[in-house]
């Protein structure tokens, strides 16, 4: 009774405009559900204009849907940013190339239509979990992403990667140490060279926006181990990052745990993106 209440209280706090396509209907490759994504407003106004995270959900690059995280958009929405949760392709239609590029064209159509819903332009960041904190990883790092749909420049301006997987498919799929790896030759195809290309940490640079990283101190061995040589490389290129191992959490719950506003993350989302202005 007291979850319901609270999610109850959240809603109240936001407006929520579902399915919202991302991709023009008329495209060749365009999905009429996985091209969708939801925006959730803040009910309060801001003289200044909302900061923006949109957020990636996970589920190894084969599943997951925007519908399950109604509670992120609401939580964050609350408490003065402005939240889009995204659909994205998924294997075995699409490879992860694929995947990272919808999440890119979603970021362009935040960008392009922001100010419809009182979005901050200048303050646009990306969050996921697991699958997506390793994709919304690859749109803070690779501008190229963005440069081959048109935009002059990379818009995000910051990352929140809540115990990230994929952030080095390329040493990952080349050791295969776990049982089951072979599953992710699915998502990320045969060729080396494609595993690098979709790993953020090739394409940390000095310019490449702040970050905040999160692990659960229970999560997997592979993503708490390439999470820090994440951070340690994006130390070695003079990037402001934050990371942060959270007590006792596994995979899963380090992103139910953001069901609740005081969740650490939020607290240092908030002052990250500049919210509540």
């Amino acid at each position: 009774m007291l979850a319901i209440s609270a999610y109850a209280s959240a809603a109240l706090g936001s407006r929520r405009i579902k399915d919202l396509a991302y991709v023009p209907a008329e495209s060749p490759d365009f999905d009429a559900v996985r091209h969708r994504l939801d925006v959730y407003v803040p009910r309060k106004k801001s003289a200044t204009g909302f900061p923006v995270v949109v957020f990636i959900h996970g589920g190894s690059w084969n599943s997951g849907s925007k519908n399950i995280y109604t509670f992120i958009g609401r939580r964050l929405a609350k408490q003065g940013v402005l939240a889009v949760i995204i659909n994205y392709r998924l294997a075995p239609n699409v490879a992860v190339p694929a995947m990272a590029d919808d999440c890119a064209r979603a970021v362009a159509w935040v960008h392009q239509h922001l100010a419809d819903y009182g979005g901050d332009p200048g303050r646009i960041y990306v969050m996921g979990h697991s699958a997506g904190g390793g994709l919304a990883g690859l749109l803070a790092t690779d501008d190229r992403l963005f440069a081959k749909i048109g935009l002059a420049a990379n818009p995000v301006k910051g990352a929140i990667l809540d115990d990230p997987a994929g952030l080095d498919m390329f040493d990952y799929l080349t050791k295969m140490e776990y049982p089951n790896d072979q599953q992710y030759l699915v998502p990320f195809g045969k060729d080396p060279a494609v595993w690098r290309t979709v790993s953020p940490l090739y394409f940390i640079e000095r310019q490449t926006p702040p970050m905040l990283l999160y692990i659960g101190e229970r999560t997997y061995p592979s993503i708490r181990n390439s999470t820090r040589r994440f951070a340690q490389r994006l130390t070695e290129a003079g990037v402001r990052y934050q990371l942060k191992e959270l007590p006792g959490k596994k995979h899963v719950p380090m992103v139910t745990q953001l069901f609740w506003k005081n969740n650490v993350i939020y607290r240092d989302l908030l002052p990250f993106v500049g919210g509540g202005r």
